[in-house]
Protein backbone atom coordinates (compact mmCIF):
# COMPACT_ATOMS: atom_id res chain seq x y z
CA UNK A 1 0.00 0.00 0.00
CA UNK A 2 1.32 3.41 -0.95
CA UNK A 3 2.23 5.77 1.85
CA UNK A 4 0.24 8.98 2.12
CA UNK A 5 2.13 11.93 0.70
CA UNK A 6 2.54 14.89 3.00
CA UNK A 7 1.23 18.19 1.80
CA UNK A 8 4.05 19.87 -0.13
CA UNK A 9 3.08 23.32 1.17
CA UNK A 10 2.68 23.70 4.89
CA UNK A 11 0.47 26.74 5.41
CA UNK A 12 1.83 27.26 8.91
CA UNK A 13 5.45 27.65 7.74
CA UNK A 14 6.93 30.26 5.45
CA UNK A 15 8.64 28.65 2.48
CA UNK A 16 10.93 31.62 1.79
CA UNK A 17 12.79 33.53 4.47
CA UNK A 18 11.69 37.15 4.87
CA UNK A 19 14.75 38.56 3.10
CA UNK A 20 13.94 36.55 -0.07
CA UNK A 21 10.27 37.48 -0.57
CA UNK A 22 10.63 39.00 -4.02
CA UNK A 23 8.62 38.93 -7.20
CA UNK A 24 11.17 38.28 -9.97
CA UNK A 25 13.66 40.86 -8.74
CA UNK A 26 11.11 43.30 -7.28
CA UNK A 27 11.25 43.02 -3.50
CA UNK A 28 8.71 44.58 -1.15
CA UNK A 29 6.48 45.98 -3.94
CA UNK A 30 4.36 49.00 -3.00
CA UNK A 31 2.25 51.71 -4.59
CA UNK A 32 3.19 55.35 -4.10
CA UNK A 33 0.59 58.03 -4.91
CA UNK A 34 0.68 61.78 -5.42
CA UNK A 35 -2.29 64.13 -5.88
CA UNK A 36 -2.51 67.83 -6.70
CA UNK A 37 -5.66 69.93 -7.06
CA UNK A 38 -6.38 73.59 -7.85
CA UNK A 39 -3.60 73.70 -10.42
CA UNK A 40 -2.59 77.06 -11.86
CA UNK A 41 -1.39 77.65 -15.40
CA UNK A 42 2.42 77.87 -15.34
CA UNK A 43 2.84 75.78 -12.17
CA UNK A 44 5.26 72.87 -11.76
CA UNK A 45 3.92 70.26 -9.37
CA UNK A 46 6.02 67.58 -7.71
CA UNK A 47 3.75 64.55 -7.46
CA UNK A 48 6.15 61.83 -6.29
CA UNK A 49 9.64 62.22 -4.86
CA UNK A 50 11.61 59.25 -3.53
CA UNK A 51 15.10 59.41 -2.08
CA UNK A 52 17.38 56.41 -1.90
CA UNK A 53 17.75 53.28 -3.99
CA UNK A 54 14.90 51.28 -5.45
CA UNK A 55 13.21 49.86 -8.52
CA UNK A 56 10.44 51.36 -10.65
CA UNK A 57 8.14 48.83 -12.29
CA UNK A 58 5.41 51.01 -13.81
CA UNK A 59 3.24 54.05 -13.24
CA UNK A 60 0.44 56.29 -14.41
CA UNK A 61 -0.42 59.95 -14.22
CA UNK A 62 -3.97 61.14 -14.85
CA UNK A 63 -5.01 64.68 -15.74
CA UNK A 64 -8.59 65.86 -15.39
CA UNK A 65 -9.64 68.86 -17.46
CA UNK A 66 -7.51 71.29 -19.40
CA UNK A 67 -7.95 73.37 -22.54
CA UNK A 68 -5.18 72.26 -24.95
CA UNK A 69 -3.25 69.28 -23.45
CA UNK A 70 -0.12 71.34 -22.82
CA UNK A 71 0.55 69.70 -19.49
CA UNK A 72 4.03 68.18 -19.42
CA UNK A 73 5.00 65.05 -17.50
CA UNK A 74 8.58 64.60 -16.36
CA UNK A 75 10.10 61.48 -14.81
CA UNK A 76 13.69 61.86 -13.62
CA UNK A 77 15.75 59.01 -12.21
CA UNK A 78 19.02 59.94 -10.51
CA UNK A 79 18.76 63.37 -12.17
CA UNK A 80 18.45 61.91 -15.68
CA UNK A 81 15.40 62.50 -17.87
CA UNK A 82 13.44 59.31 -18.56
CA UNK A 83 10.11 60.89 -19.60
CA UNK A 84 9.58 64.51 -20.63
CA UNK A 85 6.48 64.85 -22.79
CA UNK A 86 3.13 66.66 -23.01
CA UNK A 87 -0.29 65.05 -23.32
CA UNK A 88 -0.62 66.79 -26.71
CA UNK A 89 2.61 65.21 -27.99
CA UNK A 90 1.53 61.76 -26.83
CA UNK A 91 -1.67 62.12 -28.84
CA UNK A 92 0.04 63.67 -31.89
CA UNK A 93 2.68 60.93 -32.00
CA UNK A 94 0.02 58.22 -31.84
CA UNK A 95 1.19 56.73 -28.54
CA UNK A 96 -2.35 55.57 -27.81
CA UNK A 97 -1.81 51.80 -27.72
CA UNK A 98 0.78 49.35 -26.44
CA UNK A 99 4.18 49.95 -28.01
CA UNK A 100 7.85 49.16 -27.34
CA UNK A 101 8.55 52.74 -26.20
CA UNK A 102 6.67 52.10 -22.94
CA UNK A 103 4.33 55.14 -22.98
CA UNK A 104 0.60 54.88 -23.67
CA UNK A 105 -2.04 57.64 -23.53
CA UNK A 106 -5.56 56.56 -22.56
CA UNK A 107 -8.53 58.91 -22.90
CA UNK A 108 -11.94 58.76 -21.25
CA UNK A 109 -14.16 61.83 -21.14
CA UNK A 110 -12.32 64.72 -19.54
CA UNK A 111 -9.66 62.43 -18.04
CA UNK A 112 -6.44 61.51 -19.83
CA UNK A 113 -4.00 58.99 -18.38
CA UNK A 114 -0.39 58.46 -19.34
CA UNK A 115 0.73 54.95 -18.42
CA UNK A 116 4.37 53.94 -18.46
CA UNK A 117 6.26 50.73 -17.92
CA UNK A 118 9.02 48.69 -19.49
CA UNK A 119 9.83 44.97 -19.78
CA UNK A 120 12.22 45.19 -16.83
CA UNK A 121 12.18 47.43 -13.75
CA UNK A 122 14.26 50.61 -13.87
CA UNK A 123 16.80 50.98 -11.07
CA UNK A 124 17.32 54.24 -9.21
CA UNK A 125 20.22 54.70 -6.82
CA UNK A 126 19.68 58.22 -5.47
CA UNK A 127 16.24 59.55 -6.41
CA UNK A 128 13.07 59.31 -8.46
CA UNK A 129 10.92 62.38 -9.19
CA UNK A 130 7.65 62.58 -11.09
CA UNK A 131 6.40 66.09 -11.86
CA UNK A 132 3.72 67.76 -13.97
CA UNK A 133 4.08 71.24 -15.43
CA UNK A 134 0.72 72.78 -16.28
CA UNK A 135 0.76 75.19 -19.26
CA UNK A 136 -2.98 75.25 -19.87
CA UNK A 137 -6.07 76.54 -18.10
CA UNK A 138 -8.76 74.36 -16.59
CA UNK A 139 -6.78 71.45 -15.15
CA UNK A 140 -8.83 70.34 -12.14
CA UNK A 141 -6.51 67.70 -10.71
CA UNK A 142 -3.56 65.46 -11.43
CA UNK A 143 -3.04 62.13 -9.70
CA UNK A 144 -0.03 59.84 -10.11
CA UNK A 145 0.69 56.29 -8.99
CA UNK A 146 3.84 54.25 -9.33
CA UNK A 147 4.69 50.67 -8.46
CA UNK A 148 8.10 50.50 -6.83
CA UNK A 149 10.18 48.17 -4.79
CA UNK A 150 13.58 47.73 -3.24
CA UNK A 151 16.42 46.20 -5.20
CA UNK A 152 17.12 42.48 -5.03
Amino acid sequence: MAAKRKNVIDKKKDILPKENRCVVGLCEPMRVQGLKTDLQKGSTNKLISIKGPGLLLAGEISKQGGSNDLTFVSLRIDGQSVIDISYAALSNWGLTQANPYGLVLLKGGSVQTLTFGWPVPLTFRKSLELTATVKEAGVVQIVANILRGVGP
